[in-house]
């Protein structure tokens, strides 16, 4: 299973995406210097940087997981074991739930121990670990003892040819369970800022990386030390006919949309979200109360997706002023495809039908 799995990492790291991108998220593979104190970066290299600058800036920092030590199947920790040393960047056993528990005793120990599960698909066996006693870990001990320097990064969403084993979005699981965070980011810069705001956060986190941007995804990245802030989602694009809200890598396909949608002339307003748990319900429900419309979008199956809650909290909040509908655009009620991946994404076309839909409704 090892050598399977490490041979799919590597064809999803050669992997030349036809999936549109905005032109801020160009093609690009190597990072180019900058001018300003600011480099152009893709996605897993940014998450390489934010993890150098969390290891050096504190001693007590450890990075852990299966196959780590030579960079991992996505190379985001690549040159981190011949930086700091085996003995904090180190390889574990394939166990999920091991890897995960020895996190939270790391953390408890007042460590900041930085877990990665090679595929959000297989943080399944962790569960246990993540809801039971990492979210509870605070709570049970009338806040004596806690695992609030544990992080867990893991790899999610399609990939172009993944399946149903290897593109997999489990975010709404996590978000139903109290004592933990989490926190998806959209592109290189926010990657770097999150995931070292995640690190230092004083609350276990699990941080999913969108693995089709860690090639694709190219933003001038700052070279400094910055955090960015977590549960604050971010309004990238203004507009007054409509709110579209997303996260990850769909964010691009939506902001595709939204471009389609203006030369029909129909001005969208685009939020992401970021952070799912605790998320920002303020900015949502501000800018759905300007243009009375809501459309969410996730490649999460759409039963139980965490669209939903966003859904139902916009409605209870800004019933008075919604003009149609709350559309969702997601994935299918089905496993993940393989060679029908194309029916399951909601595609720019999809969330452009939707828009028309719901502003004409």
């Amino acid at each position: 299973m090892s050598s399977c799995v490490k041979r799919f990492g590597r064809s999803c790291a050669s992997l030349v995406s036809k999936r549109g991108l905005s032109t801020s998220c160009i093609q690009k593979d190597a990072a180019v210097v900058a001018e300003n104190g600011v480099k152009s970066l893709n996605l897993y290299s940014a998450i390489n940087q934010a993890l150098h600058i969390a290891l050096d800036t504190d001693p007590r920092a450890y990075v852990f997981g299966e196959d780590v030590g030579f960079g991992g199947v996505f190379r985001c920790t690549t040159g981190l074991a011949d930086r700091f040393g085996r003995s904090r960047v180190f390889n574990t056993p394939l166990c999920e739930q091991g890897i995960v528990g020895f996190g939270i005793g790391l953390a408890a120990m007042g460590n900041r121990a930085i877990a990665e599960i090679q595929f959000a698909d297989y943080i399944f066996p962790a569960f246990d670990q993540i809801v039971n006693e990492a979210a509870k870990f605070r709570y049970r001990s009338g806040n004596q003892f806690n695992c609030g320097g544990l992080t867990i990064r893991t790899p999610y969403g399609a990939v172009g040819h993944g399946g149903h084993y290897h593109s997999q979005s489990p975010e709404a699981f996590f978000c139903h369970v109290p004592g933990i965070k989490v926190v998806i980011p959209r592109s290189p810069k926010q990657a770097k800022g999150l995931l070292l705001s995640c690190i230092r956060d004083p609350n276990p986190i699990v941080f999913f990386e969108p693995k089709w941007l860690y090639r694709l995804a190219v933003e001038d990245v700052p070279e400094d030390d910055y955090m960015l802030p977590l549960s604050e989602a971010e309004v990238i694009r203004q507009g007054c006919d409509i709110t579209l809200v997303g996260w990850g890598a769909q964010l691009s396909i939506m902001e595709q949309a939204c471009l389609d949608a203006e030369k029909e002339g129909i001005s969208c307003e685009l939020i992401d979200l970021k952070t799912l748990i605790p998320w920002d319900k303020e900015t949502v429900e501000a800018s759905v109360k300007k243009t009375g419309r809501l459309l969410i979008s996730h490649e999460a199956p759409v039963t139980g997706g965490f669209g939903a809650e966003i859904s139902a909290s916009i409605i209870e909040r800004c019933f008075s002023r919604l003009e149609a509908p709350v559309a969702r655009v997601c994935g299918l009620d089905t496993p993940f495809p393989l060679v029908f991946e194309p029916f399951y994404m909601p595609t720019k076309n999809k969330i452009l039908d939707a828009i028309k839909s719901t502003v004409n409704y």
